[in-house]
C-alpha cells in the first residue's frame, strides 16, 4: 500500500510540474504547425511569472491577475511576431534577444517596482486556488492523483485537447495545418497566412503567460529573477517529440513532468540536490539525441 501511496504521489507532483511545460509546448505546436519556430518562449514564460506576481500585489484579485497576464503575454508576444513574420528575423536571434529582453526587463521591475533584489514575497498575496475534483473526489485513485491541484493543471490538459480538435476536426484548423504542409498552396488558396502566424504567435504568449501563472502562484507565491528555469528550452523538446501533435506534447510534457518530480522525490530521501536538479535536463538531451537519430535513419532509409 505504501509503494501504491508513493507512486500517486509521485505522479501528483508530475503532473503540478508538467502544467507550465505541456501550456508552452502548446504554443510552441501551434506556431510549428504555421511553419514559425518561435524560441522566446523562455522568455515569455518569464513576463507571464512576474506579470502574475504584480498583478496579484496590486489588486489581490485572481480575475484581474489573469488579464493583466494576459494582456502582458499580449503585448510581448506581438513584438516577437512582428520582428518573426514582419521582418523575418533569424528565429534563434529572436528567441535569444526575447529571453534576454524579459530576463532584463522582469529584473528592473523587480527592483524598480518592489526595490528587492533576487526574489520578492508578500504573505498577504493569494495563490491560485485548489480545486477538488467534486462527485469524482470519492475515487481513490484520482483523489490522491489530482489532490491539491490548481486550476491551470485541468485548464493546460483541456487546451490541448481542444487544440486536437480545432486542428483536426475544423476547417479553420485544416487551413492552419496546410501553412505548414505547403505555405505556397495556402497562399494560391486565399489563406491569409500572415494572420494564421500572428494569430499562432500570439495564442503561444498568452499560453506561456498562463504557465508563468502556474509557476508564480500556483507551486508556490513569488517570484525569483530566472525563475522558469530553462522550462521554455524543455518545452520545445516536448513540442519535438510530440512531433507538434496535441496529443504527443501532452505525453512528452508528462515524461518531462516525472522526470523533475522524481528529481525532487530522490532529493527529499538524501540524493544530492545537484544531481537530482539535473534529471529533467539529462532526459531533454536525451530525448533530443534519440529522436534525432530516428529522423536521420528515417531520411537515410528514404535515400535508399
Amino acid at each position: 500500500m505504501d509503494n501504491i501511496n508513493y507512486i500517486l504521489t509521485l505522479l501528483n507532483s508530475a503532473l503540478r510540474v508538467m502544467t507550465p511545460i505541456l501550456l508552452v509546448s502548446a504554443g510552441a505546436a501551434l506556431c510549428s504547425r504555421v511553419k514559425i519556430f518561435n524560441m522566446a518562449l523562455e522568455g515569455m514564460m518569464l513576463i507571464g511569472c512576474f506579470a502574475a506576481i504584480l498583478g496579484q500585489y496590486l489588486t489581490n484579485n485572481l480575475i484581474t491577475t489573469t488579464l493583466i497576464v494576459i494582456l502582458c503575454s499580449t503585448v510581448f508576444s506581438i513584438i516577437i511576431a512582428i520582428l518573426l513574420i514582419k521582418y523575418n528575423a533569424p528565429a534563434a536571434i529572436t528567441g535569444i534577444s526575447g529571453t534576454l529582453l524579459a530576463t532584463g526587463l522582469t529584473t528592473f521591475a523587480l527592483r524598480s517596482i518592489f526595490n528587492v533584489k533576487g526574489a520578492f514575497y508578500d504573505p498577504s498575496m493569494r495563490g491560485l486556488p485548489r480545486i477538488s475534483l467534486g462527485v469524482f473526489s470519492d475515487i481513490p485513485i484520482l483523489k490522491d492523483l489530482f489532490k491539491d491541484q490548481t486550476i491551470i493543471v485541468y485548464l493546460s490538459i483541456i487546451i490541448a485537447i481542444l487544440m486536437y480538435i480545432y486542428l483536426f476536426k475544423t476547417v479553420s484548423g485544416f487551413h492552419l495545418l496546410s501553412i505548414g504542409k505547403n505555405i505556397e498552396a495556402a497562399i494560391s488558396l486565399g489563406i491569409k497566412v500572415k494572420r494564421y502566424q500572428y494569430g499562432a504567435v500570439i495564442v503561444s504568449g498568452i499560453l506561456c503567460g498562463i504557465a508563468g501563472m502556474q509557476l508564480s502562484l500556483g507551486q508556490v507565491t513569488m517570484f525569483t529573477e530566472g525563475m522558469s528555469s530553462g522550462r521554455g528550452y524543455m518545452a520545445l523538446a516536448a513540442n519535438f517529440m510530440g512531433q507538434s501533435h496535441p496529443l504527443g506534447v501532452i505525453a512528452a510534457s508528462f515524461m518531462f513532468g516525472l522526470m523533475e518530480a522524481l528529481g525532487n522525490f530522490l532529493q527529499n530521501i538524501g540524493v544530492r540536490s545537484q544531481l537530482t536538479m539535473m534529471l529533467p535536463y539529462i532526459a531533454t538531451i536525451c530525448a533530443l539525441a534519440i529522436f534525432k537519430n530516428k529522423d536521420y535513419k528515417r531520411e537515410t532509409d528514404s535515400l535508399n
